[in-house]
């Protein structure tokens, strides 16, 4: 008998006596799990394929440990840029076993219920869904009229013709052209 489980954004193809590495759980090594969204149940002779879950299926699972994986590098590079980044990154993991596949939740035993459900991430909450549980704003203040603009700078003015620079440029020429 098999299941295909879902956990942590991903599916998993488990059996009994699995151990599989899935995406951080909030439990201590030696905490049981229930993993209720079941989308496929296969016992050799038929199948449940689930729309989307298999009605009443759970997976028990015991948790061995949390660790972190490998380091995965990131390499950043924009040809004839000089740029370069490299950055490392480490995924927390849980490793669980499969205990036992249930195709019915009825039949799982008193003992295996008090388990803790698989935890659901909490939705990150957005400034604008927080802003309602705050009081209410005071009174508007009237509104301030804008603070006069500064006069714009003058543009720097060209220099004139006659400047000591251009007089002493034209003084070589005149004097070749005495010669």
């Amino acid at each position: 008998m098999f299941a295909v489980i879902k956990t942590g954004g991903k599916q998993y193809v488990v059996k009994e006596g699995d151990v599989v590495e899935v995406e951080k759980l909030g439990l201590d090594a030696g905490g049981k799990l229930l993993f209720d969204q079941v989308l496929l149940l296969d016992d050799g002779g038929q199948t449940a394929v689930g729309t989307p879950l298999v009605e009443g299926a759970v997976v028990l699972a015991e948790v061995l440990e949390t660790f972190k994986d490998d380091k995965v590098l990131v390499f950043k590079k924009k040809r004839r840029k000089q740029f370069r980044r490299t950055r490392g990154h480490r995924q927390i993991l849980t490793k669980v076993k499969i205990a036992k596949i249930f195709p019915d939740r009825a039949i799982v035993p008193a003992d295996a219920l008090v388990v803790e459900k698989a935890p659901v991430p909490p939705v990150p909450k957005t400034p604008a869904a927080e802003a309602p549980a705050k009081a209410a704003p005071k009174a508007a203040a009237p509104a301030k009229k804008p603070a006069p603009k500064a006069p714009a700078k003058a543009k720097a003015e060209k220099p004139k013709a006659g400047t000591a620079k251009d007089k002493a440029a034209a003084k070589p020429k005149a004097a070749k052209a005495k010669k």
